[in-house]
C-alpha cells in the first residue's frame, strides 16, 4: 500500500490530524509526524539554530518539537527512511486563501513534500465557534488522495484545499484570492511600563474574482487549488529585461 505522511501546523494532539488520518487509512498506510505544539502562521520555517527532538507517542505517531516543514524532513530521514508516496498536511482549524498560504504552517507542510518531489496535499476547514466537524474535510482529503495517487501532478506542484463549514455544495478547481491587506501593530505596555507590540487583522478586502478560492468556499463549495513553489513573476520577465537589459561587466 502507499506510504502517506501526515503532517499540520495544529500540533500532534490536535483532533483535525486523527480525523484525517483515519480517513486516509482506506487509501494506504498512514504515519502521522507533527509538532509538539501549535506551530500556526509559522510559514515554511526550517528549526537551524538548535536541536529538534523526535519521540513517539503512539501508534504510528510521532512529534517532533519543530515546525511543519521540520517534521516533513525529520520524518523522511529518520521514520520512513525513503521518501513517502504522499503528504497531507491538516486538517487546519480556519482556511488558509489567497496571500495567506505564504504565512501557513499547514500550506508549508505540503509545500516542502513538493520541493522534495512527492505528491503532497494542504486541507483547511472555516473556523468555527464551538466544536469542529472534521469529517467532510477528511472525506475529501481521502478521494483527493486516491485520485493524486492514481495520476500525480507535475513535479513540484500541490493542492491547496479548503473545506466550508458543514456538508460542501460539491468542489471546484480554483485560483488564489488577493486583497489589500493591513496588519495593525498594536502598542502596548507591561506592568512596569515598557512598551511591547502585538500584531493585528487590521483590514481585509478581498478582490472579487469568481474562480478565487475565497469566493467559492463563501459559495458552499470545496476549493481546490493547484500550487507550486516557483514564484518567479514569468508574466514581468519582458519587462525587466526591458528596464534591465542584459549586461556583461568588466572584470577588475
Amino acid at each position: 500500500m502507499p506510504i502517506i505522511l501526515v503532517t499540520n501546523d495544529d500540533g500532534y494532539g490536535s483532533e483535525g490530524i486523527h480525523v484525517l488520518a483515519n480517513a486516509l487509512a482506506r487509501v494506504g498506510d498512514v504515519t502521522i509526524v507533527a509538532p509538539t505544539s501549535e506551530s500556526s502562521a509559522i510559514g515554511h520555517a526550517l528549526t537551524l539554530r538548535r536541536p529538534l527532538r523526535l519521540e513517539q507517542v503512539g501508534d504510528r505517531t510521532y512529534s517532533v518539537d519543530g515546525t511543519p516543514t521540520d517534521c516533513v524532513n525529520v520524518a523522511i530521514a529518520q521514520v520512513f527512511k525513503r521518501l513517502p508516496d504522499l503528504v497531507v498536511s491538516g486538517i487546519n482549524k480556519g482556511w488558509n486563501l489567497g496571500d495567506d498560504v505564504t504565512y501557513s504552517g499547514t500550506v508549508s507542510g505540503a509545500l516542502e513534500g513538493a520541493l522534495l518531489g512527492v505528491p503532497a496535499i494542504a486541507v483547511s476547514l472555516r473556523q468555527t465557534r464551538g466544536a469542529y466537524d472534521f469529517s467532510y474535510a477528511a472525506d475529501v482529503a481521502a478521494t483527493l488522495a486516491e485520485g493524486m495517487l492514481a495520476r500525480p501532478l507535475p513535479s513540484r506542484t500541490f493542492l491547496n484545499v479548503n473545506v466550508p463549514k458543514g456538508q460542501p455544495k460539491g468542489w471546484r478547481v480554483t485560483v488564489q484570492a488577493s486583497r489589500n491587506h493591513i496588519t495593525s501593530v498594536a502598542e502596548r505596555h507591561d506592568p512596569q511600563e515598557r512598551p511591547y507590540y502585538w500584531l493585528e487583522e487590521g483590514q481585509t478586502e478581498w478582490h472579487p474574482h469568481e474562480r478565487s478560492d475565497y469566493q467559492t468556499v463563501r459559495d458552499g463549495y470545496v476549493s481546490i487549488t493547484p500550487l507550486q513553489p516557483d514564484l518567479t513573476a514569468h508574466s514581468v520577465l519582458g519587462a525587466v529585461e526591458e528596464l534591465f537589459p542584459a549586461k556583461e561587466l568588466e572584470t577588475r
